[in-house]
């Protein structure tokens, strides 16, 4: 591992390894305990995979009561746990610690229930995201959050992040789509939290735990909605010679009351990156690159697409393109799907940033973002979903040079710092993980912190489940003057700090 800190490893517990290896192979298969080293290397990262940390061990539970019976060993053994989806985190949320058992959910991996009468899914945390649509869409439904990576990330992993996607600024998060989780608390207590409906009578533990991002709970179902497909299905890919006009076309599409099912922006470098990935067919000689999509009946698309092209030509579009068929449609989103890893031919590494910032103010942040670059001598490629404000800057830099890594740290923090200052987020819908840890000071103050970790310690008494994701160290809030320490205290003594 980098030079990030993370909590002080236990070696009590690294000393006594070979016996809790022994201890969980009662408690499960014997053969879904890992533990050799060739065995653990493909869990040492997730898609943050600038940091790596080979765990304590891995485990493969194949049932809920495994889970419980898990985790109530580790509670009493004080045994770190870090759960684990698909790995597709782009904030190094399951990145493992050198002391933990990775709890690796791969195995719950099935659809359990499709309950069309009362339009939703029942399905195991590590079902991918995309699955549910397909389990559906032969009856004419669909899952409606689509996150870039949803045909390998899984719909535990969602909810653990509330991860968005394209369609999110008509149908929104995952927050919006989940009807009801089964989870394990530390202790192995089961419990479930909301079901088939929508609002759930009594307090909001639904709410609650999505987002949490493993620190309060590990899921082991998911109950979310379905929709019904729409009539008609439509996308215009627009061109446009500035950043500042594309901004200003998104700003004027919403201000024309048109609510898109999905609307992207990309760069003049990711849009090339991406024609040569997937051959999309993208502008090349365009400065920003859009994607408006609308739904409904052929009455209202038809209409909002006449809007898009007025619009477009008010605000100096070099070209615009219809979607005269679902397969040309599919094909416009088919580049932007692919727009991460086409960043591959452009540096060894590169970091995706999260952030979200209010629309009016996309084209300041963007000329930021380009300061910045110069700055710091490092390409940026910008992709993101325009219509809700959620950036997704993807910083080039080389992860075996580690002067290069640090300035892409500091580069990714100096754009986050900006959304917050514009009036934005952090996070839209990646999580904060290790990655947005120490930024958490710009946009909570020690109140906001401190009530966000009582409800940890009222539900995982010995921080033992995710520890060092999320919330910032003592050392870093008190040097940015948001932590009032006196006399080498602080409030809340007994709250666990690292």
């Amino acid at each position: 591992m980098s030079s990030l800190q993370m909590p002080k490893v236990d070696s009590v517990i690294l000393s006594k390894k070979d016996k809790f290896v022994l201890d969980m192979g009662k408690i499960i298969n014997p053969k879904n305990v890992l533990a050799h080293p060739d065995e653990l290397r493909p869990y040492e990262t997730d898609a943050l995979s600038a940091y790596k940390q080979m765990p304590l061990m891995v485990v493969l539970p194949e049932t809920v009561e495994e889970v419980s019976k898990i985790l109530k060993f580790c509670n009493e053994n004080k045994i770190k746990v870090v759960p684990r989806g698909a790995g597709t985190g782009l904030s190094g949320g399951s990145l493992p610690l050198e002391d933990c058992v990775l709890l690796a959910m791969g195995k719950f991996n099935k659809i359990l229930e499709v309950d069309y009468d009362n339009r939703c899914v029942v399905t195991q945390p590590c079902v991918t995201n995309l699955s549910i649509t397909q389990a559906v869409e032969d009856k004419g439904f669909y899952y409606a959050p689509d996150p870039s990576s949803q045909i390998a990330c899984s719909i535990g992993g969602n909810v653990a992040e509330n991860s968005g996607g394209v369609h999110s600024l008509k149908y929104g998060a995952t927050t919006n789509n989940l009807l009801g989780i089964q989870v394990v608390l530390m202790d192995g207590t089961i419990t479930r939290f909301g079901g088939k409906a929508m609002d759930a009578e009594g307090y909001d533990f639904l709410g609650l735990m999505t987002g949490s991002e493993g620190l309060l709970g590990v899921i082991t179902e998911v109950t979310v909605k379905i929709l019904r497909a729409p009539e008609v299905v439509k996308a215009a890919l627009v061109g446009f010679p500035s950043i500042e006009d594309a901004g200003n076309c998104v700003a004027e599409i919403i201000a024309e009351g048109c609510i898109p099912a999905g609307m992207e922006i990309m760069d003049k470098a990711l849009t090339k990156a991406t024609n040569d990935y997937s051959k999309a067919g993208y502008p090349t000689d365009a400065e920003a690159m859009m994607i408006v999509e609308f739904d409904g009946t052929e009455h209202e698309v038809e209409a909002y697409i006449n809007k898009v092209k007025n619009i477009s030509e008010k605000n100096n579009s070099s070209s615009l393109k219809i979607s005269n068929s679902n397969e040309e449609r599919l094909k416009f989103w088919a580049g932007r799907k692919a727009a991460f890893p086409a960043c591959g031919v452009l540096a060894p590494d590169y970091m995706c940033m999260d952030g979200s910032i209010p629309r009016g103010k996309l084209a300041e942040v963007l000329n930021e973002i380009s300061k910045l670059s110069k700055k710091y001598n490092l390409p940026v490629a910008n992709a993101f979903h325009a219509g809700d404000g959620n950036l997704h800057p993807l910083i080039m830099f080389d992860a075996n040079d580690k002067e290069s890594l640090k300035k892409c740290e500091e580069f990714g923090a100096d754009i986050l710092k900006y959304c917050v200052k514009v009036g934005g987020a952090l996070t839209g819908e990646h999580g904060v993980g290790i990655e947005k840890r120490e930024l958490m000071c710009e946009a909570f103050n020690n109140r906001d912190i401190q009530q966000q970790l009582t409800i940890k310690v009222a539900l995982d008494p010995n921080s033992l489940l995710n520890p060092g994701k999320v919330y910032p160290i003592l050392r870093k809030c008190a040097e940015e003057g948001r932590v009032h320490v006196h006399g080498g205290k602080t409030k809340f003594p007994d709250i666990p700090r690292f």
